[in-house]
């Protein structure tokens, strides 16, 4: 049983959770049966440069927990493999927001009530990425990461096992078939989009997609182009409308909800009538763009659905990256 216990003295996990971790992973692989005899105290001390306090806090907690037995003079001992309780997993989204939070909860209503999940917000800000994966690594069972548009992580997800990983909302490249996934397809999303609301959409004349970049996939700048050249539109590009001249007969793509608001604001001021002068199609809904302006089209992603799938992979421990469905949601702003 030399090989069971494994402590990394550069992760910020305390010892004692390590030791914790590495008995429970031994008994998910397979490796620990019930009745094996563990490494005595003093030759954990002595491999690891660990005091006895340390080994004695893992080993009274596993003790605690039913896992552990022991006989006095000879050892510890596995009392119980029974270490399903539930997942203990790591959830980390880029930011909160109401279609996020329909996500959330959706994951939370199809998971396991015995799992407990701890969320963290990283707010694009790739130092925070960094950081709260690597104080993280080791201490839960699953992983489930929202990467954004970050780039060059991959070494960072390699200190994670990869069986433990999901990847959510974006895939890259390079993580196909490696990784657990649920992920939107941005370009094939808004083409189809576009393409379902062609009759609608012939009424105007120009279609304008915001795109400002950064946290905004680029599917979607890639979708609208490709919509476009096929379908031989009039388009632009712009980075932000608050210099733009609203004209008549333009419909606006616009993933911003601050550029949403300032557009039918706008449009108001001007005396045109949204959904005949103006057409809007805003990405990702909420219960908001039901209602707002007479209601708001949308292109979007089932957030309820990617929740519930989520949650069905870490049940069932398949190995799977599933695109999410998405569709255009046609209301008054078209």
């Amino acid at each position: 049983m030399s090989n069971i216990i494994k402590i990394d003295h550069n992760l910020k996990t305390p010892k004692y959770k390590q030791i914790i971790n590495s008995v429970y992973s031994a008994i998910e692989n397979n490796l620990l049966q019930k009745g094996d005899k563990l490494d005595s105290i003093n030759t954990i001390c002595d491999k690891f440069s660990l005091s006895r306090d340390t080994v004695l806090i893992a080993f009274k907690e596993l003790k605690a927990k039913g896992i552990l037995t022991s006989t006095p003079g000879k050892g510890y001992y596995i009392k119980s493999i029974n270490v399903k309780s539930g997942e203990k997993i790591f959830l980390l989204f880029d930011e909160l927001n109401a279609f996020k939070e329909d996500l959330y909860n959706s994951f939370l209503k199809s998971l396991n009530p015995k799992s407990k999940v701890d969320i963290y917000f990283h707010h694009f800000n790739r130092d925070v990425f960094n950081s709260i994966i690597k104080d993280n690594i080791g201490i839960y069972s699953k992983y489930v990461i929202m990467p954004a548009t970050f780039q060059n992580f991959y070494p960072l997800l390699d200190q994670l096992n990869d069986k433990k990983l999901y990847i959510l909302d974006q895939i890259k490249p390079e993580f196909k078939n490696r990784y657990s996934a649920v992920y939107q397809n941005f370009e094939k999303d808004v083409y189809e989009a576009l393409k379902s609301g062609t009759d609608l959409l012939k009424k105007y004349t120009k279609l304008v997609m915001v795109f400002p970049g950064g946290k905004e996939p680029k599917g979607q700048l890639r979708g609208f182009n490709k919509f476009c050249k096929d379908q031989k539109w009039a388009n632009e590009v712009i980075a932000d409308p608050y210099e733009q001249e609203i004209q008549k007969g333009e419909v606006y793509i616009v993933p911003n909800d601050r550029h949403l608001v300032y557009l039918v604001k706008k449009i108001n001021e001007n005396g045109f009538v949204l959904g005949k002068d103006v057409g809007i199609i805003s990405y990702n809904d909420t219960p908001l763009k039901e209602i707002v302006a007479g209601g708001i089209t949308t292109i979007s992603t089932d957030f309820k659905k990617m929740g519930d799938t989520l949650a069905q992979l870490i049940e069932t421990k398949k190995t799977q990256q599933m695109e999410n469905p998405s569709s255009l949601i046609i209301r008054n702003s078209l």
